[in-house]
């Protein structure tokens, strides 16, 4: 997996690509909380080129929600594949996270 990191004063936008898992949860989890140190409030995670993510990984996703959460801020998932979207509504993550269609909807937050 591969991410790359697009800032501004107080919102971060995570473009994934490849699985989210085990093996790169925690490179993937330290980048965008040495952002949220730096200020940011608001984090979109864009999984339009990832396909997979494991335990660990939404273990990693709860973890930094948590940790927007209790700053203030707000960690939103966009542009889900049907298996993702289906994974965040069996697990009810989609009770934590606000799910969007696109990213232009998660930026807008609607």
């Amino acid at each position: 997996m591969t991410f790359h990191l697009t800032h501004t004063d107080q919102l971060l936008v995570v473009d994934v690509e490849g699985q989210l898992v085990v093996n790169n949860r925690q490179e993937f989890k330290q980048a965008i909380i040495d952002q949220i140190d730096l200020g940011v409030r608001t984090v979109i995670v864009d999984f339009s080129r990832s396909p997979y993510i494991d335990s660990s990984g939404l273990g990693a996703l709860v973890s930094l929600g948590k940790r927007l959460r209790d700053t203030g801020g707000d960690l939103r998932l966009a542009c889900l594949n049907e298996d993702l979207r289906t994974l965040f509504e069996l697990t009810r993550l989609d009770s934590l996270f606000p799910l969007y269609a696109s990213r232009a909807d998660a930026l807008a937050g609607t």
